[in-house]
């Protein structure tokens, strides 16, 4: 009888030690996730006063101050830009007048080689009207 009770009272004992164990793991953890939320509250606070401070220093009237300030610019007059007679002359054609155009006859090319039938995806397939 007296070693079933040490037995038994050796199980309580255990019992006990692991319960404590259990409790001070999840204590700890619960600290832990305490502090990543203070850590997250804190990362987030700072991310809010960056973005207020981008805000402030990308507000438009800020900058028209600062480019008014340290660049010469001035505002475009309609009498900056030059007459129509003055424009370079046209570059030389590529082809004679009587041939085709080049490019032209490429694309033309391509469509006549490509299939009619082939439906590409982008474009619903025509329906043939009987």
């Amino acid at each position: 009888m007296r070693f079933i009770h040490l037995l038994v009272i050796g199980a309580l004992i255990f019992a006990a030690a692991y319960v404590y164990r259990i409790k001070m793991d999840s204590t700890a953890r619960t600290e832990k996730v305490l502090r990543l939320h203070a850590e997250i509250r804190e990362q987030r606070d700072a991310i809010a006063q960056l973005r207020s401070e981008w805000a402030k220093l990308d507000a438009p009237l800020r900058l028209q101050g600062l480019v008014e300030r340290h660049l010469p610019l001035k505002p475009v007059s309609g009498t900056q830009y030059d007459s129509l007679k003055n424009l370079p002359d046209r570059p030389p054609r590529m082809f004679r007048p009587g041939e085709p155009d080049p490019i032209g006859s490429m694309i033309n090319t391509i469509e006549a080689a490509s299939d009619r039938d082939s439906v590409t995806g982008s474009v619903p397939q025509p329906e043939d009207k009987q």
